[in-house]
């Protein structure tokens, strides 16, 4: 197995980090970056664009460490700009051991899988710049992988990031 970087970005409540968990069942050292985890010591409660492009550029500066030991990892990252995964592409700079995986779910679907009630905070106005109420959401153009946690089962969904890891020979 080579180490490699998956870049999972979607809207909040898709599922990237439930499918992470999945796949450290049987990606043995799998590391998550969990981009809420990593916010607290990163970039607390700075959600302008600047404040995002920033954290993306922090995380994507300790994804490239973990690769460069020999860590594969998972970046659970809403991510919602083109060009913040642009620059992680550039910033991590790994080719093949790099992939955008596209965690594909309707905004009205993750509204119900919201379990911390933040998208209905939004929608009162009580949290600013939320991504898919307030802030924009770009979906990738060109990820390499698409899994559509919406109509698909997280069994499934995380057997095709195996799959993919497989044929990019990285598992």
């Amino acid at each position: 197995m080579k180490p490699f970087i998956l870049w999972m970005t979607g809207l909040p409540c898709s599922g990237k980090t439930t499918i992470v968990k999945d796949l450290q069942k049987d990606i043995p050292n799998l590391a998550m970056l969990d981009g809420d985890e990593l916010r607290e010591w990163f970039s607390p409660k700075d959600f302008s664009k600047a404040g995002r492009d920033e954290h993306n550029k922090k995380v994507a500066h300790l994804a490239k460490l973990l690769l460069k030991h020999g860590v594969p990892s998972a970046v659970s990252l809403v991510s919602p700009y083109i060009e913040n995964r642009e620059n992680a592409r550039e910033i991590i700079n790994a080719g093949e051991q790099f992939a955008e995986c596209y965690v594909k779910c309707s905004l009205e679907k993750c509204e119900e899988r919201d379990v911390k009630g933040m998208y209905a905070k939004a929608r009162k106005g009580e949290i600013k710049g939320f991504t898919g109420i307030d802030d924009p959401y770009e979906a990738p153009e060109k990820a390499d992988l698409i899994i559509d946690t919406e109509h698909e089962s997280l069994a499934n969904c995380a057997q095709k990031v195996k799959d993919f890891l497989k044929g990019r020979n990285l598992l």
